[in-house]
């Protein structure tokens, strides 16, 4: 393979997400998040693993950014815990739980290694969940004053803000199928969940604009999904637009056009009648942001037919199932694809012209461990992610518009409904010691970035 050099300036990052590295579940007047609720539910989450320590990362910070700093990233996004800010979701900001993250910024900004935060990474406050969650509309204000207090606290040296993480899994994975917190199987409240959430998102920009300075950059990152037909017949073809539908076009129309998708509307008419958008709340979703964060790990293929229930695709049955891609699998079982990336960016590219995207999640789980030496090698992660990033080199090549790759993840880390036994970092955290060992993939990522590209 020839050599594959990125643009001057192309943003080379890594991500985590507040519940799943920081642990210090109960400290500096943190409360409970739907997920330390979830977790703590018998059955819920594998082996009843919980991320009341995780990797520590509240405790070990510095070593982490100096993990960073080694690996030679340009950027760094992290989450803020709702429930350490503003513990009941509502009110004033607690202050220690901001000196948390204000220390981080500095750590980082210190380091030459620009901070890039994420208000939402699915850590809603329990008290608020116990209010009504996301289906309740006044969870969407009760955002917007949170992130009101974030960018207060944080906004003179913060210049790149995400205002949720993929909102899909919040609504359809916790409130539809149930898999994720907070663990509900009510497929009307999960629609409007998604609603609430695309007003939260809106609600946010407005109240973010109001703090930031001019220059700061505000974006949403979803897990869009690269779909493809079973076949070209007529039913495949349906069952495709049916999920494109739940699955991406609920979230891209009303923000980026300010519209519902009528065929999602007609699709789930058996369960709402959508009376819950108000005149005004397209006007909100659609408040223009700087850039689309877009999280991708695997693509999926569906045909006409039916799935296991409880499905988190309402309005899908009984048209639609999921049928296995053929390939290699992360430890994970998702297919390694990364023509699906590609694919995923061309279509942005011509559905949302004009604006910049952002690699902010892409990586893979392996069955990873530390030989006798002390060693990880993860040789199927670097394969996984040479091709990917081949892949948004070839996108470039194409015309889109990417301007950064965050791989995912820095650090193993609580892998949600799976606990600790999925580990998709490329540094290996020894859970038992929180000793941190960096992957060989972490060395080939350090030596893409120096390099600013792909050796051949």
């Amino acid at each position: 393979m020839d050599e594959l050099t990125f643009p001057a300036g192309f943003r080379w990052g890594t991500a985590t997400a507040a519940y799943q590295i920081e642990g210090a579940a109960d400290e500096d007047g943190r409360t409970p998040s739907i997920w330390d609720t979830f977790s703590r539910t018998p059955g819920r989450v594998r082996n009843g693993d919980t991320g009341d320590i995780a990797a520590d990362h509240y405790h070990r910070m510095a070593e982490d950014v100096a993990l960073m700093k080694d690996l030679g990233v340009t950027d760094y996004r992290f989450s803020v815990a709702w429930p350490r800010v503003q513990p009941t979701g509502r009110g004033p900001a607690v202050q220690k739980g901001l000196d948390f993250y204000r220390r981080l910024v500095d750590e980082l900004r210190a380091a030459d290694i620009r901070p890039v935060a994420t208000l939402y990474h699915w850590d809603l406050p329990q008290e608020l969940e116990d209010a009504g969650g996301w289906p309740h509309r006044d969870t969407a204000e009760r955002f917007a004053e949170y992130a009101g207090h974030v960018a207060a606290a944080l906004g003179d040296r913060v210049a790149t803000w995400t205002t949720l993480n993929e909102p899909w899994c919040v609504a359809f994975l916790g409130y539809a199928s149930g898999v994720h917190a907070p663990g509900r199987t009510e497929a009307a409240a999960s629609l409007r969940a998604a609603h609430h959430l695309n007003l939260a998102h809106g609600r946010a920009v407005q109240a973010l604009r109001a703090a930031l300075p001019r220059t700061a950059e505000v974006s949403l990152t979803l897990n869009v999904h690269a779909l493809r037909a079973l076949s070209g017949s007529e039913a495949d073809r349906d069952a495709l637009r049916r999920v494109d539908a739940v699955g991406n076009r609920i979230f891209l129309d009303p923000v980026f056009h300010g519209r519902l998708p009528e065929d999602l509307v007609a699709d789930t008419a058996a369960l709402t009648d959508w009376s819950f958008v108000r005149d005004g709340d397209l006007e909100v979703t659609a408040t223009p942001v700087d850039s689309l964060g877009v999280n991708y790990y695997s693509p999926a293929v569906v045909g006409a037919g039916t799935s296991e229930a409880p499905s988190p695709w309402p309005g899908t049955e009984p048209h639609v199932r999921f049928v296995p891609a053929p390939g290699p699998r992360t430890a994970m079982d998702w297919p390694v694809d990364a023509d699906g990336l590609y694919e995923l960016l061309a279509r942005l590219r011509d559905e949302l012209p004009g604006t910049p995207l952002m690699v902010t999640e892409n990586g893979a789980a392996y069955d990873d461990y530390a030989d006798p030496s002390g060693e990880v090698h993860d040789p199927e992660r670097v394969a996984y992610l040479r091709a990917h990033l081949a892949g948004v080199h070839r996108a470039l090549a194409d015309g889109v518009d990417v301007r950064g790759y965050f791989l995912w993840s820095l650090l193993d880390n609580f892998e949600w409904a799976y606990g600790y036994g999925k580990r998709f970092g490329i540094v290996h955290v020894d859970f038992a010691s929180q000793r941190r060992t960096p992957k060989d993939s972490a060395r080939w990522y350090a030596d893409v970035i120096a390099r600013g590209g792909l050796r051949g």
